[in-house]
């Protein structure tokens, strides 16, 4: 098998996982991830919180991007793509206006943490990610120059959606050029995985207790992403399920160093 079609053939098995039913959040909840996981507390110094696709940061990270805000850090946001190939096959001008909503719907999604910054938008094509991983990390590491940041936030490098991962090494290698530290964020693994998963570093893993007001603001921003919120058409289903905004807005979130 060739290297394109190796590539090809893991998309699509990713893809089957990340599409099957997935587990349910009670599995989740029962497994009582904050009391069998260390506490973290907030990072200090300027953070930039790194996304493949508009939503993914405050999917993963925004109770804590609210909580930093209200403890007077410096938060600042790169997304790499625009998301416009989350509904499928479409025509050029199709993704064009997909983008620019998603574009808008990132913004207010933003402001409903709390002041931040307009994001970073590198533009990179949606769904091919990792054939731009050099553009990503350059892209990240002027952002970690340009604010000077302490600590980079980025998707986990095992999350198996395809731009999360070449998101999560194209900040890994623009933190390690600088020596900064990166945190790595899950999206979809709270789908396709279970409790102590063995292909989860669980090791490695920590959570980030948060007060309700950070989870409300979450709850808030999320809704924003109507786009990803309601069915594609011809009999496809959203997105962001009932379960996946589940999966993201409980009391905590999890990093994995």
């Amino acid at each position: 098998m060739s290297s394109l079609e190796t590539v090809g053939a893991r998309r699509l098995a990713a893809a089957a996982a990340i599409d099957a039913r997935g587990t349910d959040e009670a599995e989740w909840l029962a497994a009582q991830l904050p009391d069998h996981l260390p506490h973290l507390e907030l990072p200090e110094g300027p953070v930039l919180v790194v996304a493949a696709h508009p939503d993914d940061e405050v999917l993963g990270f925004g109770g804590a991007m609210a909580a930093l805000l209200d403890a007077g850090a410096t938060v600042h946001t790169v997304c790499l793509t625009d998301g416009e190939a989350s509904h499928g096959p479409a025509s050029p001008s199709d993704r064009a206006q997909l983008a620019a909503r998603r574009r808008d719907e990132l913004a207010a999604a933003l402001a409903e943490l709390g002041d931040l910054p307009d994001p970073v938008h590198a533009g990179l094509p949606d769904t091919r990610l990792d054939e731009h991983e050099t553009r990503a990390r350059a892209v990240i590491g002027e952002a970690l120059d340009a604010v000077g940041a302490a600590v980079c936030v980025a998707p986990w490098v095992g999350d198996l959606h395809s731009d999360h991962e070449a998101a999560g090494r194209a900040a890994r290698a623009a933190g390690r050029e600088r020596s900064k530290p990166v945190w790595s964020y899950p999206v979809w693994m709270w789908h396709w995985a279970r409790p102590y998963d063995t292909r989860v570093p669980w090791e490695r893993a920590a959570v980030l207790p948060l007060a309700e007001a950070a989870v409300d603001r979450k709850k808030a921003a999320l809704a924003r992403f109507t786009s990803q919120l309601e069915g594609r058409g011809s009999g496809a289903g959203p997105v962001l399920s009932a379960q996946e905004i589940a999966h993201h807005t409980r009391t905590f979130e999890t990093v994995i160093r």
